[in-house]
């Protein structure tokens, strides 16, 4: 009787190991896809405002890019900080990297690495509230009071040392100042300024023409990620021949302008 409960006791040490084993066989195997699609969530910094990027995630880039992405088997997430933190912490690693920036940035910081295939145009202007006739160039505004928000880096490259500048720490920051005449013109994408403006109410401010330049904006990734990169390419380029981009483009910024070039597909 003794060796028959001493066998019981025994089969049930047996029984309740193995269900302990097993339970944690399953926690493991439910981790290992949690983990995997935490891993698939890109991070990137993102300093567009309405109509490339919403609050509401429906942006021509919240659909591009994002479409982009989930092509390469990727979850895509902006986050939104100052453009110079941004590049400082997208260097860093501290997010994954940043949505839009000129070609070229590499040379400043070498963390990071381009998308080759360019994902929209940005066409800097100047907004201001002046009547008379103003030059759209770099030189002409040496003799005015100019704004621009700090840590666009196309801008501080481009503008003389003579300049009187004043900069911004947010768009709305930068359009009350050319409102409040404390800024005589205000350099801003185009796209961007037109949806500011029609959000603030301001009538009274109209764009110089010619643009001071057009830039091809790319995608930039932290270096930990360079697999990832030709993939994001491909996706970007069929997402342009299948006629996808224009049409989210046409959708997005006819409404605000006369669209010009900006959707065509280069």
């Amino acid at each position: 009787m003794q060796n028959q409960r001493q066998r019981l006791n025994l089969k049930g040490r047996y029984f309740v190991g193995a269900s302990l084993l097993l339970m944690l066989f399953v926690q493991i195997a439910m981790v290992g896809p949690v983990r995997a699609a935490a891993d698939a969530i890109v991070v990137l910094n993102d300093v567009n405002e309405p109509p490339f990027t919403t609050a509401a995630g429906d942006g021509f880039l919240d659909v591009i890019a994002g479409e982009a992405f989930r092509r390469a088997g990727l979850s895509l997430k902006f986050v939104k900080l100052p453009p110079e933190r941004a590049l400082m912490n997208a260097n860093a690693g501290i997010e994954d990297g940043d949505v839009t920036r000129i070609a070229g940035l590499e040379k400043d910081y070498p963390n990071l690495i381009r998308v080759p295939e360019k994902l929209v145009d940005w066409t800097f202007v100047a907004f201001t509230r002046k009547t008379e006739s103003i030059e759209a160039s770099w030189s002409a505004l040496e003799s005015l009071t100019v704004g621009h928000i700090k840590g666009w880096k196309i801008l501080e490259k481009n503008l003389r040392s003579k300049t009187l500048i004043t900069t911004a720490d947010n768009p709305n920051q930068l359009f009350t100042m050319l409102e409040k005449n404390r800024v005589e013109v205000a350099l801003y994408e185009r796209w961007m300024g037109a949806a500011l403006l029609k959000q603030m109410n301001i009538t009274d401010v109209r764009v110089v023409e010619p643009p001071l330049v057009v830039r091809e904006m790319f995608i930039y990734l932290h270096q930990r990620h360079a697999d990832k990169i030709p993939a994001l390419a491909a996706a970007l380029r069929a997402i342009k021949s299948e006629g996808m981009y224009a049409r989210v483009c046409r959708e997005k910024f006819a409404p605000l302008a006369p669209l010009s070039s900006q959707c065509d597909v280069r």
